[in-house]
């Protein structure tokens, strides 16, 4: 029978195998799939305020689920489609820790692609708010979910972000697992759905649901949305680039230690 899944360890290689890939794109590349990363989950965040508009005044948890439902299309996209996205990218730390990559590759990989996520998610922002997207109680939604964002504490904001970006990293890792689209899909929707549903932080997220909602006149300032990005980026960077690589180096390419035969 054949086999239509990798093994953990299998995975662990193939992320070493996916960062060496991502520190070795042209700048060029890592813009141009970066802005569409950003746009990609830029798209599942207004599909989420549109579906959850109204519902909060019938039954929050209803509204909640009916949001996380249709917001993981958004890494769907970057996954199957192809697309650098900055929170996904954090799992290059694995091929940091096994010497494949240097950390100057990492960083500069993340740096181009958390800069181009956000032009991407303000672009899709600025086309949504100009074509009259969001109007009425969407328009309404989407400043009620800017305003929320922006009023969370630093530690709220690190600390949601840290469980954010441990479903998302794993969402990636088992849609890595998966050897076909349908399987992907799946991988890909339990763990994006259980943040949303959480309601924990997603900083490319916030780089299109907060915009967005200045856009429409959120009372939030430059200040609160550069807070907001740069406490949620350390949150996603703790979760995604050093608690699950970490542990599953440690589980599955720890070398053994060599056990030396004894001269009879």
């Amino acid at each position: 029978m054949e086999k239509r899944f990798l093994a953990p360890k299998e995975i662990a290689n193939a992320m070493i195998n996916v960062g060496v890939g991502k520190a070795n794109l042209k700048t060029s590349a890592m813009v141009y799939l970066g802005i569409l990363a950003g746009m990609y989950i830029g798209f599942g965040g207004l599909a989420n305020t549109i579906i959850s508009q109204t519902l909060g005044a019938i039954d929050p948890g209803l509204a909640k689920f009916a949001g996380a439902a249709v917001f993981p299309v958004g890494l769907m996209l970057v996954v199957i489609a192809g697309a650098e996205l900055f929170t996904g990218n954090n799992l290059m730390t694995l091929a940091v820790m096994n010497k494949k990559i240097t950390l100057s590759q990492m960083f500069r990989n993340w740096g181009i692609v958390w800069v181009s996520n956000l032009i991407g998610s303000v672009l899709l922002a600025l086309i949504v708010f100009y074509g009259g997207v969001l109007d009425g109680d969407a328009g309404t939604k989407a400043i009620a979910i800017a305003e929320s964002k922006a009023s969370l504490d630093v530690m709220v904001l690190i600390l949601r972000g840290i469980l954010c970006n441990i479903l998302v990293v794993l969402a990636v890792w088992m849609a890595t697992s998966a050897q076909d689209i349908i399987s992907k899909i799946f991988a890909c929707w339990f763990p994006i759905m259980l943040f949303v549903l959480c309601g924990f932080e997603h900083s490319v997220a916030n780089m299109y649901f907060i915009p967005m909602g200045m856009l429409l006149g959120a009372k939030v300032s430059m200040g609160a949305l550069i807070k907001n990005l740069v406490f949620v980026t350390i949150g996603n960077i703790l979760g995604g680039a050093i608690i699950i690589p970490f542990l599953y180096k440690n589980a599955y390419l720890k070398e053994e230690p060599q056990v030396s035969k004894q001269e009879s």
